[in-house]
C-alpha cells in the first residue's frame, strides 16, 4: 500500500480529526488541518470557519500551496444542535448545515485541482445517522444524509478520476457531546468507539492505491443503537 502523503483535515483540532492527524503523521505523512481550533504543536494548519465558503475554500489553497499539493482529503468537521425543529433557533440549525454540509463540499470543491493532480482521495465523514433518522436532530439528520448523497454522486462523477471514500461511523468517545443537554448525552453504558480505531479505518481507505477504491464503511461500536 502507498504511504499517505499530503493529507488535508478538516476538524483536524479535536475529536476524529485530530485522531486521523496523528495517525496520518505516524504512517508517515503530511497532516494539514482546517478547524477553529489549535491542532497539536507543529501541525501545519490553517483557522477557519467552514460555515463561511470563501474561508474554506481561502484555507484548503493556503495550505495546498504551502505543502505543494494534496494527496487526501478527509472531511471530518462536524457540530450538532440538538432539540426539536420549533425549538432549535434558525440560526443554530442552519449553521449544521453549513459546517456539516456545505462546508464539505465546499472543501473538496476546493480541492479538487490538487486531487486530480495527484490522483488522490477524498474521505467524507457522514454519521450513522446519515441513514437512519432519528428525533430531536432534524438539523444533524438533514446534514448527514446530505453528505451521504453528496458523497454517493461525487463518487460516480469521479470515477477513474479521484478517489471517494464515504465514511459512516457510529458514536465515539470524543468532546462531541460535551456541550449537550444532558438528556442528548450517551448514557455511562453506552458503547463507543475510540476515535484512533476509526482514523485507522480513514489511514486504510487512504493508503489503497491509485484504481482501488474503498467506496464505503460502516465503522461503529459493535452495540451501536443507531445501525442498523
Amino acid at each position: 500500500m502507498t504511504m499517505t502523503g499530503n493529507i488535508l483535515i478538516t476538524g483536524g483540532a479535536s475529536g476524529l480529526g485530530r485522531a486521523t492527524a496523528a495517525a496520518v503523521a505516524k504512517d508517515g505523512g503530511r497532516p494539514l488541518v482546517i478547524d477553529l481550533g489549535e491542532p497539536e504543536a507543529g501541525v501545519d494548519h490553517v483557522r477557519a470557519d467552514l460555515s463561511d465558503r470563501e474561508q474554506a475554500e481561502r484555507a484548503v489553497r493556503e495550505l495546498a500551496d504551502r505543502a505543494g499539493g494534496l494527496d487526501g482529503v478527509v472531511t471530518a468537521a462536524g457540530i450538532d444542535s440538538c432539540g426539536r425543529l420549533e425549538d432549535v433557533p434558525a440560526d443554530a440549525w442552519e449553521r449544521v448545515i453549513r459546517v456539516n454540509l456545505m462546508g464539505t463540499a465546499a472543501v473538496v470543491r476546493a480541492a479538487l485541482p490538487y486531487l486530480r493532480r495527484s490522483g488522490g482521495t477524498v474521505v467524507t465523514v457522514a454519521s450513522t445517522l446519515g441513514i437512519k433518522a432519528v428525533s430531536d436532530a432534524t438539523a444533524y439528520c438533514a446534514a448527514k444524509f446530505g453528505v451521504v448523497g453528496f458523497t454517493r454522486a461525487l463518487a460516480a462523477e469521479l470515477a477513474g478520476d479521484v478517489g471517494v471514500t464515504l465514511l459512516i461511523p457510529g458514536g465515539m468517545r470524543t468532546g462531541f457531546f460535551d456541550d449537550r443537554d444532558e438528556q442528548y448525552k450517551p448514557g455511562p453504558d453506552a458503547q463507543l468507539n475510540q476515535p484512533e480505531d476509526v482514523a485507522a479505518t480513514i489511514l486504510f481507505a487512504l493508503r489503497q492505491p491509485r484504481g482501488c477504491e474503498v467506496r464505503e464503511l460502516v465503522v461503529c461500536a459493535s452495540a451501536e443503537t443507531s445501525w442498523p
